[in-house]
């Protein structure tokens, strides 16, 4: 019985080991990957979106509409 009980005890460390082992590779990989993808492929930058002319009679503070509109979806959409 304390043969079997050692046994248990040692397949236990060296799984437990492991694994510990295996993740923490994992999160060394990964960092070290993240690092040369950012270095290596850059996100792009943003592009900038001029203005638009606003068109003649068009009346840009009065959202009285818009808002009217947004709420009435809004409103439908919650009563689901």
């Amino acid at each position: 019985m304390d043969n079997l009980f050692s046994e248990g005890l040692t397949l236990m460390v060296f799984g437990m080991g492991f694994v510990f082992v295996f993740l923490t590779l994992l999160v060394f990989i990964t960092s070290i990957m993240s690092r040369l993808i950012g270095r290596y492929l850059p996100e792009p930058a943003p592009k900038v979106v001029k203005a638009r002319p606003q068109a003649a009679g068009v009346q840009t503070g009065n959202n009285d509409e818009l808002i009217a509109v947004l709420t009435a979806a809004v409103h439908k959409y919650r009563s689901k």
